[in-house]
């Protein structure tokens, strides 16, 4: 008997060395990704015009696209990548990682764009992938966020991130949208995917609409995207958590102050457009990928990164602490833009950047000491 033992241990103990195999290399594209939220901070600083780790003016001018195609797109198209199962596609965060820390290397911009682009051509495909598995309105939602981030990597790299900015916010805002409708599909209902692709198809065709008629487009994107915030708001479960304790109240406030805060930039886009002032610009900017994508990603973390590390990252009151700090600093950062006050301006980016540098190290040590 023991002989037979002996193969059946073998085997289970090489089946556990190659199950551990690929959770090393998602620790490793999430590091990746937060390489490039490390840097996309520096960046950050170095556009306030304050003291920065690494002050170089080649890292302020790539601020956009390492923190949107770099950080956001790296940890998305990984969590696509674990939910497809197939080892081609991590390639996806792999490509958009790397060109994010080739682009703030000495390497020529060129190379860090079209390893972006590259890893958007994947994304894409992980995307239709999805959609051939289960052909859904809802996948098809995410196919067209795929086609949004493809657009901006391609757009960035002739018109700069300015130029790419409605792709850049389209592929955020919509991704976040359909990953929301994905959780609470069980209180949105079977209408709430057609009614979701309606609204990610007319963001679309305002972006295209954009390359034309410039104010006319970002107006109609500007609607879009305050009626996705809207219908976001209504539809989702997080009103009612509010009334609850703990994780689900967390989320809940993640959820909604990232609502408010893309509808914000939805209607100073539909008023004034992205080219009027330096301070309206400032507040769309970062309402979408501040106030309403990295509110949604604390909100999120404790439900995706286990998934994607496979170990858990409990919840715990001190993950209001970066929550809180977040939204105050963007109400201090829009004040002083629409006020003309560069000092208070200042002060709401520099306490946005300890928000998330506090966000990292919370998440970071819970799940290290889990």
């Amino acid at each position: 008997m023991i002989p037979a033992v002996r193969p059946a241990a073998a085997d289970l103990s090489a089946h556990s060395a190659l199950s551990r195999s690929p959770a090393r290399g998602r620790v490793l594209l999430v590091a990746l990704g937060g390489a490039a939220l490390l840097s996309g901070l520096d960046a950050a600083l170095v556009r306030l015009e304050v003291w920065a780790p690494v002050a170089s003016d080649r890292l302020g001018d790539v601020h956009g696209q390492v923190m949107v195609l770099g950080f956001l797109a790296t940890l998305i198209s990984l969590e696509r990548a674990q939910a497809l199962g197939r080892a081609w596609a991590f390639l996806a965060p792999a490509l958009f990682g790397a060109g994010a820390l080739a682009l703030i290397s000495s390497a020529a911009p060129l190379l860090g764009e079209l390893l972006q682009v590259e890893g958007a051509i994947l994304f894409v495909a992980t995307y239709v992938a999805l959609w051939r598995r289960a052909p859904r309105a809802l996948v098809a939602v995410q196919v067209l966020s795929g086609v949004l981030a493809l657009g901006g990597a391609v757009v960035v790299t002739f018109a700069g991130p300015s130029g790419a900015l409605p792709w850049l916010a389209g592929f955020v805002i919509v991704t976040i949208a359909a990953e929301r409708a994905e959780l609470a599909a069980l209180t949105m209902g079977e209408r709430a995917d057609r009614e979701l692709l309606a609204l990610a198809s007319t963001l679309t065709l305002s972006v295209l609409a954009a390359l034309v008629f410039p104010s006319i487009g970002e107006r109609l994107l500007g609607v879009t995207v305050a009626a996705i915030a809207a219908w976001l708001a209504v539809h989702d479960v997080a009103r009612r958590q509010l009334r609850l304790t703990g994780q689900r109240r967390y989320i809940a406030t993640a959820l909604l102050a990232g609502y408010v805060n893309l509808l914000i930039a939805g209607l100073v886009l539909t008023i004034a457009g992205l080219r009027m002032s330096t301070a309206t610009y400032d507040v769309v900017v970062h309402g979408v990928f501040l106030g309403f994508a990295v509110s949604m990603v604390m909100a999120h973390a404790p439900v995706i990164l286990p998934a994607v590390l496979g170990r858990p990252l409990p919840y715990r009151p001190a993950l209001w602490v970066p929550l809180v700090l977040l939204h105050v600093s963007l109400g201090v950062r829009f004040t002083g833009a629409l006020s003309g006050q560069s000092q208070l301006w200042q002060a709401g980016g520099v306490l946005g950047v300890l928000a998330m540098l506090a966000f990292l190290a919370t998440a970071v040590t819970l799940v290290v000491r889990r």
